[in-house]
């Protein structure tokens, strides 16, 4: 025993030691002694607090949750008191998650010794029902100061964790972008009443009034440190409840951990009484572990960042074993046997290719990219049964194999879409969907990636008319000059009124982050942001909605008709 615990030691060291091998300290701390078993405190212990973000099922990446415990267990062996909390994210991302609806990755946090953590936008991403459900499988608290129900709050707003003869009080913050940022039906009741908050308003003020009440209740019951563990990041788009909003305008805060828009940055700034607050954040995927040192000594506080910059992972690089390696073996083989889950049927074949045509080397030929096919109208059909957006857009090129007839597998769906692009819906105007479907069909006959698969519309290619569209030197779309070759497109069964405005859904990758050259959409309101992953949403359209049956609707090859090459003016 006291030798795999040295080995362990050893091995974190190392890791933590040598920068040449990716693993950095940050902020000076002091150095850990290996000890070959733990001892029993002399004296007033120095707190560390260990904490994680967005880790968004990245068990196994980077420090993984075996390097996490490896970390966990070194402190501890050293003597310091730990407490380990995670801010949010944690459950949602990866095949991991969405195969076992989270539940796997609440069994590794349970494992691994969380003792809090608060929910992100994307613990809501499987409904309401299953993620109190897993917050009653979890063995630690979640809280939350705003969360609520009908005004009431769901969960506690904050927890007093006692380490020695310290009283440190966390207190949980869940953005208000959670609204828009997962499902919005979620929170919902029958009648589509929001039924669900997080003290949202305009003026940020519902929000900074909730966390100053946890805060100052914290206070009262005789925390002598307070840490917000918060899930707001530092975007534009969050505002008004960004980390810096929520720290100006409350007081009482020591340290505020916080998570959401994936960065690693350490800010000091002041509240709203002028006095310093310390602002961390940890990144993503368990490429860094973020940490908070209390000193027995004399109380003071400082916050860093163990980071870890290797494509092969801690557990492999430094042979780290301990209790989390079989649990995370464990996990991957029960992902494994998920993947395998037969979860749907087809009596026909969904295409990428064609079904007949072949090109000149004998290999099909992928018309995803140039026109409609079955599985592009599925794939277009989830998107809007999902968001309830008016139009569903999804680009050809992230469409990347066919289904066959038969027993459809849970990998077999997840394999459609490998690129881990996220549902986003918007506000646009007739021209701006005019404007992106010139430029989707810019290529054809040819092919092109941005090619557009349609739900919500149909439309015309007048393919002897050459493409209209202009692009800069990057190739992203910068207007049009000349003739239109879309034309007739109807929306809904009525024609589409260039001056309207349309609910769009898609992804972020083409709505948010000019994928395939798209810029029209520059500036839309954003309804809806990096809602589910676009492999969750075909999911949870076949599955759910469809029962698990692809209907007839789908058994032509070549689509439903929203999508007609024309190819002379006669």
């Amino acid at each position: 025993m006291k030798k795999g615990i040295a080995l362990i030691l050893a091995m974190l060291m190392l890791l933590l030691a040598v920068t040449g091998c990716g693993a950095q300290q940050t902020e000076e701390t002091p150095a850990e002694q290996p000890a070959e078993e733990v001892q029993e405190p002399q004296g007033p212990q120095d707190v560390l607090i260990l904490f994680t973000s967005d880790v968004h099922c990245g068990v196994g990446q980077n420090f993984g949750y075996v390097g996490l415990k490896a970390i966990k267990d070194a402190a501890e062996a050293s003597g310091k008191h730990v407490l380990l909390v995670d801010d949010g994210d944690s459950i949602q991302g990866e095949p991991l998650g969405t195969m076992t609806r989270g539940e796997t990755n609440i069994k590794l946090m349970n494992a691994v010794g969380y003792d809090v953590a608060i929910p992100g936008n994307h613990e809501f991403d499987y409904g309401m029902d299953r993620f109190l459900e897993l917050a009653e499988m979890a063995e630690f608290p979640y809280i939350s100061c705003n969360f609520n129900k009908d005004g009431q709050l769901v969960f506690d707003p904050y927890i007093i964790k006692e380490a020695g003869e310290m009283k440190i009080a966390f207190v949980g913050v869940t953005t208000p972008q959670t609204l828009t940022s997962s499902t919005p039906r979620y929170f919902q009741d029958e009648n589509g009443n929001y039924v669900y908050g997080f003290m949202q308003d305009d003026s940020g003020e519902a929000l900074y009034d909730a966390v100053q009440k946890a805060v100052d209740d914290a206070r009262a019951a005789g925390a002598q440190y307070v840490i917000a563990m918060c899930h707001l990041g530092n975007e534009e788009e969050c505002r008004p409840w960004t980390y810096d909003d929520v720290i100006s305008h409350t007081s009482g805060i020591d340290v505020l951990l916080d998570g959401h828009s994936h960065d690693y940055d350490k800010v000091t700034m002041k509240n709203k009484d002028g006095e310093d607050v310390i602002r961390q954040a940890c990144g993503t995927k368990l490429a860094a572990i973020g940490y908070v040192t209390i000193s027995a000594e004399d109380g003071a506080l400082d916050t860093g960042l163990y980071k870890y910059a290797n494509d092969v992972s801690a557990a492999e690089l430094f042979g780290l074993e301990n209790s989390m390696t079989a649990e995370v073996e464990n996990a991957t083989g029960e992902l494994n046997a998920k993947l395998a889950e037969v979860v749907a049927h087809t009596d026909f074949e969904l295409y990428i290719n064609d079904p007949v045509a072949v090109d000149d080397n004998g290999k099909p030929i992928r018309i995803v990219r140039r026109s409609e096919t079955n599985l592009g109208d599925l794939c277009a059909d989830a998107y809007i049964d999902q968001s309830g957006a008016d139009i569903a857009f999804v680009n050809g090129g992230g469409i990347r194999v066919n289904i066959k007839a038969g027993d459809i597998t849970m990998n077999d769906i997840l394999k459609v879409h490998p690129f881990g692009n996220m549902l986003t819906v918007i506000e646009v105007t007739g021209q701006q969907v005019l404007d992106a479907l010139e430029w989707g069909s810019r290529a054809v006959p040819g092919e092109s990636g941005g090619f557009l698969q349609v739900a919500g519309l149909t439309y015309e290619i007048h393919t002897y008319i050459d493409s209209p569209c202009t692009a800069d030197e990057h190739g992203l779309f910068t207007g049009i000059q000349g003739e239109r070759r879309v034309k007739n497109v109807m929306v809904g069964g009525e024609p589409l009124d260039p001056n309207k405005v349309y609910t769009l859904a898609s992804h972020d990758y083409m709505l948010l982050n000019h994928g395939d050259g798209y810029t029209m959409f520059d500036g839309c309101k954003v309804l809806q942001e990096s809602v589910k992953l676009d492999n969750q949403v075909l999911i949870d359209y076949i599955t759910g909605t469809l029962n698990g049956v692809i209907p007839a609707d789908y058994a032509e090859p070549y689509g439903q008709g929203r999508i007609v090459a024309v190819e002379s003016a006669g």
